[in-house]
């Protein structure tokens, strides 16, 4: 796994690059204190992973994720909560808020390790081949599988695919989160934002802007926000409250 770090304070990209140093054996391929140096670093260069900034002069982070090509993803670093949602529905696979503890870096960096395996050529060759009332069947590495309806927990949009997280697994394959969403049972499963579709019997509790599921927080849209509160709640909490 490699990255790079764009910030414009250099003291975030000194603290970011020793945080990374410290915890993790990610290899650090440069540093930039601006989106277009960056974009000029990635036409030449593999990138796994890019730690960016948000509120950056001449081209903010966010504008800067819609330009990006390929394969890399992306983790947000910013002191801003509020372009959460937004970073979601740019595909990031996570937002730390500034100042980062190291923790929550260790988590993020190790889903980067995980969503990069599967990625790899091999696994995105993953299908949906049928679906019943009851379950699915994806083709994998000449192996149907079958996932039961019951066991999906959440299941994620990421680029150009979406990966299905079960009770025991994570699954990827080409699809997009509203295919998808049309193969599963709509009494079980709601959709809480562009990139997230949930099964709502594993719930564990939420809030006005976040879902939880185990260990796993998945953003609540604005868009979906009252729908969900009514399917769930059967109408008895109120979003604004």
């Amino acid at each position: 796994m490699n990255c790079i770090i764009v910030d414009d304070e250099p003291l975030a990209r000194a603290e970011m690059r020793s945080l990374i140093q410290e915890i993790s054996k990610t290899e650090i391929l440069g540093e930039f204190s601006n989106a277009p140096s960056a974009l000029d670093f990635l036409k030449t260069n593999d990138v796994d992973l890019i730690f960016l900034d948000i509120e950056m002069p001449m081209v903010t982070g966010l504008e800067f994720a819609e330009m990006l090509p390929g394969q890399s993803l992306i983790i947000f670093t910013t002191a801003y909560s509020q372009y959460a949602l937004k970073s979601y529905d740019l595909d990031a696979i996570d937002y730390l808020l500034k100042p980062i503890e190291k923790q929550r870096l260790e988590k993020a960096i190790s889903k980067a390790v995980l969503y990069k395996e599967l990625l790899s050529k091999d696994t995105i060759k993953n299908t949906i081949e049928s679906n019943t009332k009851d379950f699915l069947f994806i083709k994998a590495d000449r192996r149907y599988y079958k996932i039961n309806f019951t066991d999906i927990k959440f299941i994620e949009g990421l680029k150009d695919y979406v990966v299905i997280h079960t009770q025991h697994q994570k699954l990827i394959t080409a699809m997009n989160l509203k295919t998808i969403h049309q193969k599963i049972p709509s009494e079980a499963f709601v959709r809480v934002s562009k990139s997230y579709v949930v099964n709502m019997d594993y719930i564990d509790s939420f809030d006005n802007h976040s879902i939880y599921i185990n260990d796993s927080e998945i953003p609540l849209g604005e868009v979906y926000k009252s729908a969900f509160f009514i399917r769930y709640s059967g109408g008895s909490l109120n979003p604004e409250s």
